[in-house]
């Protein structure tokens, strides 16, 4: 080989290491720039007031302020609104003043049936409120009652949006048992409008041993809200704090984000570690989903 052959052959090497460089740096490129608009499209963060009942009913205003202060953008209610049951424009204006905003709210189907609601409604509308749950029904994993449920659903849906407010519901492990070669949830997704919202609690789908991303997906723009919360198996040793357990929060805060139209992150707490209050629990958790939206 003569050395203006050798010459040819090392330029193109170099030539074809180059266009490899110049691909993978563009494929880096790409996905840091993915990365960004993850980070730059991430929902706010909302705590479920269930998480933290017994210290809201000691001092209601002194724990609102608290959560506010661990960085939290919203609150949802649990059926219990303090010393404001009758007073939703006082409590919006305390909430505004905490600079914080109501989530959703969680109620009872019995407040959205005819008799009860309009005044649900109207309570809800002053809160501030677009986003009523109904958190559990018996019927959702009845065969013959979950039909009679997901008419329930639409019809309020239905009434709701003359408020400009959406209904939705809100799982637990026994609607992911079979039904009809599916399972309870995919037939309450299937037999609601698209306007009722499914509120996917993940910690109770991985407890049914199903995948919430999967779930997230195979209903687009109907995720509207989150419940990030860590629910553990009996005698099990694993951490009820977001973060230190083994769960993929960052895929499924991605899935959210690019599948199911959602518009707040709800961290849940429901167990607690030995010796440790409600409120550090969520403190705790609050910690690491920050964490983990960090390193997305």
């Amino acid at each position: 080989m003569t050395s203006a052959n050798k010459t040819i052959h090392l330029t193109t090497d170099l030539a074809d290491e180059a266009k490899t460089l110049i691909i993978k740096t563009s494929k880096n490129n790409n996905s840091v720039q993915q990365e960004q608009s993850y980070r730059d499209k991430i929902p706010p963060l909302s705590v479920q007031l269930w998480s933290i009942k017994d210290e809201l009913k000691a001092d209601f205003t002194g724990t609102l302020k608290k959560l506010a202060e661990l960085g939290f953008k919203g609150v949802e209610f649990a059926s219990d609104f303090g010393p404001y049951q009758t007073n939703p424009a006082g409590l919006k204006t305390l909430l505004d003043s905490f600079g914080l905003k109501a989530s959703g709210a969680h109620v009872n189907i019995k407040q959205l049936d005819a008799q009860n609601i309009a005044n649900t409604l109207d309570f809800m509308q002053t809160l501030g409120v677009d986003l009523v749950i109904v958190p559990w029904d018996k019927r959702a994993w009845h065969p013959d009652g979950v039909k009679q449920l997901t008419q329930e659903l639409n019809e309020a849906a239905a009434k709701a949006s003359k408020w400009g407010i959406n209904i939705g519901f809100h799982n637990h492990d026994k609607e992911f048992n079979n039904f009809q070669k599916t399972s309870f949830w995919d037939y309450i997704a299937s037999h609601t409008a698209n306007t009722v919202v499914l509120q996917l609690d993940a910690g109770w789908v991985n407890f049914a041993g199903k995948d919430p991303i999967a779930y997230v997906k195979k209903y687009p723009g109907r995720t509207l809200s989150t419940h990030f919360k860590i629910r553990t198996k009996p005698n099990s040793q694993q951490s009820p704090i977001l973060g230190q357990d083994k769960y993929d929060w960052g895929a499924l805060l991605k899935a959210n984000i690019a599948y199911g139209g959602t518009q707040w992150i709800v961290l849940e707490q429901e167990e607690y570690p030995e010796g440790v209050t409600p409120l550090e629990a969520v403190a705790l958790s609050k910690s690491g989903l920050d964490k983990i939206i960090a390193e997305l």
